[in-house]
């Protein structure tokens, strides 16, 4: 059994949750694929593979992988962005406004910089992500064209 299930199985136990075979099967799916994705992507994914899964238990689901540290939200100006993140190393994100492109990065300097400041104010930090929103090359260079 891979770990992510594993280590959702003991969280849905721990909190008293089902383990259902719909839950299962999201997490296999969001598992399945190294993108970002919505809600939405999600259930259609799930559809296309005949999973018997309501757009409700996505969502529900979604929330459940987030508070067991199995999937990571990003704020998009208009929908919530969500990726696995059991596997990967850190990293943050540059979020293109116009197209909605995703860039990962990893700055030693910006980390440095985060434990710099909690321990300035004596914060423990547990995890965090940064979100740079603004617009990709190819979204500014259309807006100079169109200007």
């Amino acid at each position: 059994m891979p770990k992510e299930e594993l280590k959702f199985i003991e969280f849905l136990r721990n909190s008293g949750q089902k383990v259902t075979l719909a839950r299962r099967k999201i997490l296999e799916e969001v598992y399945r694929h190294h993108d970002h994705f919505n809600a939405d992507d999600l259930y259609l994914r799930l559809q296309d593979h005949k999973a018997n899964v309501s757009r409700a238990t996505v969502y529900r689901t979604l929330s459940l992988l987030e508070r067991c540290g199995l999937v990571r939200r990003l704020e998009g100006e208009t929908r919530s962005l969500y990726e696995h993140v059991l596997g990967h190393p850190h990293h943050d994100h540059l979020i293109c406004l116009r197209c909605g492109k995703i860039l990962e990065f990893n700055n030693p300097r910006i980390e440095a910089m985060q434990l710099e400041v909690c321990k300035e104010f004596s914060f423990k930090m547990v995890t965090h992500s940064q979100q740079i929103y603004g617009f990709c090359r190819k979204c500014q260079s259309k807006h100079v064209s169109q200007s």
